[in-house]
């Protein structure tokens, strides 16, 4: 790095963060759109979020796992019950979140409870032309592969300064 670089506070260190992100999140989003995913744009977003966390990627991971596979058949299940005309209710929605946080608490990953919020959000109130369960699914799919890119990455590529674990 040039003098340049040092005095703007752009170590390698930053460098190699920001590659790592950026390959990370590019093959995270291409395999996400060669599947041909509708929104595929979740995967390198769940990428970002995993790699570019300050506390370890195993824990993240899990809690957006579970947090989002149980938001995506939470939000399925209400929009399937309560058909395509619900409203968006604000009863309805605000029952969706609250149950999310008993489940999670219930099943022990009460960590998970925000992904599982903003995943039933994502599958209620944004129109979809799906029905409630293939928007789900997608989903589900389209986090999973961002998550499994970005531990694929902890480990393959370690983010600088720490340790691989």
């Amino acid at each position: 790095m040039g003098d340049w670089a040092k005095r703007a506070g752009l170590g390698s260190e930053a460098f190699l963060n920001a590659a790592r992100t950026a390959c990370a999140t590019v093959v995270s989003m291409l395999l996400a759109h060669s599947l041909k995913l509708p929104e595929f744009y979740w995967a390198p977003i769940s990428t970002v979020v995993i790699l570019l966390s300050t506390i370890n990627p195993m824990t993240l991971a899990w809690q957006r796992f579970a947090g989002t596979a149980l938001g995506a058949a939470l939000g399925a299940l209400i929009a399937t019950f309560f058909g395509p005309h619900w409203g968006p209710n604000w009863a309805v929605y605000g029952g969706g979140i609250f149950v999310c946080g008993i489940l999670c608490s219930v099943l022990r990953v009460g960590s998970a409870y925000r992904f599982a919020a903003i995943t039933l959000t994502i599958v209620l109130l944004i129109a979809h032309q799906r029905p409630p369960w293939i928007v789900a699914m997608h989903r589900f799919v389209e986090v999973s592969l961002g998550i499994g890119v970005a531990l694929v990455v902890t480990r393959v590529w370690p983010a600088p300064g720490r340790e691989v674990g």
